[in-house]
């Protein structure tokens, strides 16, 4: 058993490639049965739908994020033996959070915005949207200088106070109506609930082992690869989401969902990764810039919102141009080189 671990802990160029395409299906396979089994649970105990929705949903969905960062950030750096490149796990968890979060608002929030002009509602601007900025602004914050285990404290009674504000002062009837599969008995859903934690997990940490062997191998930054092929693979299920309530002209929660992931994504994932692997980050294209671009990305995306009250298609056009600009700024090729040397230091 141990040389198995041993085998998939150290693997190949093509052993990683097929770590990372698992991890992919069962992040998204995994992560949905567990939010479905969780959900149906929490419904049996006749738990309220806010706090199903808030909290059984919101953590369900960022599951994937939380895993890849916590492993990641725990295993601490990885030296690739034929090539001698280290990877700091907490860049590559870094980086997953940025990503993901940036995704979300440029990427995923574009996409769908191309398919239909997505109108905000005026729970998204009261709530949502000022809670999911804030919480960014908190998480790159405490990025500054690394992330110690008060730091990761402090997001996690941050995401707790306002879950509480969110469950003590929530509407019913704002919150999605669940979909619970019938005819499945609260074992059952125990045990899906607890076969898509257990995907999740293996998945999460084929997915790390893949990555971060591939990025050795290649010569890529853990940040980089955290923040483009982890992040796009942990946010698939939003994007898959997004693009499905969109040609449905469901448009009202595309936002609210994405909005929530990255209120997650920032203190429960940031929470967490300081807590199992703070410390000093050594990728400073994702630590400074990464991170300034995402907060920047936020408070666009928030502008959009509060102007015109809804994301439009020419808005979804510039999202995405902002997405890839953000890819080429972090990566070490000659453009993204150049694109540096136009903006100031933002060490």
């Amino acid at each position: 058993m141990s040389s198995l671990v041993d085998f998939l802990a150290a693997p190949s160029v093509p052993v990683a490639v097929i770590e990372v395409l698992i991890g992919l299906f069962l992040l998204s396979k995994a992560a949905d049965l567990f939010v479905d089994g969780a959900v149906a649970v929490a419904s049996a105990a006749k738990l309220s739908p806010v706090v199903v929705g808030a909290v059984v949903v919101g953590f369900g969905t960022s599951a994937p994020e939380l895993l890849v960062s916590g492993i990641a950030a725990f295993n601490g750096e990885s030296v690739d033996e034929e090539t001698g490149e280290i990877v700091n796990g907490l860049d590559v968890a870094l980086g997953n959070i940025v990503g993901s979060n940036v995704a979300n608002i440029t990427l995923v929030l574009g996409v769908a915005a191309l398919i239909v002009p997505l109108l905000v509602t005026r729970a998204v601007m009261v709530r949502e949207a000022p809670i999911s900025l804030a919480a960014v602004a908190l998480f790159a914050f405490f990025t500054l200088g690394g992330l110690a285990v008060w730091e990761g404290i402090a997001m996690l009674l941050a995401l707790v106070a306002i879950l509480s504000w969110i469950i003590v002062g929530g509407n019913e009837d704002s919150i999605e109506e669940l979909e619970i599969e019938e005819g499945r008995s609260v074992a059952q859903s125990l045990a899906v609930t607890v076969g898509g934690l257990i995907g999740t997990v293996i998945g999460a940490q084929l997915m790390v082992w893949g990555a971060v062997a591939l990025a050795a191998a290649v010569g890529l930054s853990g940040g980089f690869v955290g923040f483009t092929l982890i992040a796009i693979g942990t946010s698939l299920p939003e994007l898959v989401t997004a693009v499905a309530a969109a040609r449905k002209g469901e448009t009202e929660l595309i936002l609210g969902n994405l909005l929530g992931s990255n209120m997650f994504n920032s203190l429960a994932v940031g929470g967490v990764i300081a807590l199992v692997g703070g410390g000093v980050f050594t990728d400073p294209l994702t630590a400074e810039y990464g991170v300034v671009a995402m907060v920047i990305v936020a408070v666009i995306t928030w502008v959009f919102m509060v102007t015109r009250r809804k994301i439009t298609r020419i808005e979804a056009v510039f999202l995405l141009g902002a997405y890839f600009f953000v890819v080429l700024m972090i990566s070490d090729i000659s453009l993204g080189e150049s694109i540096r040397d136009l903006i100031p230091s933002v060490a």
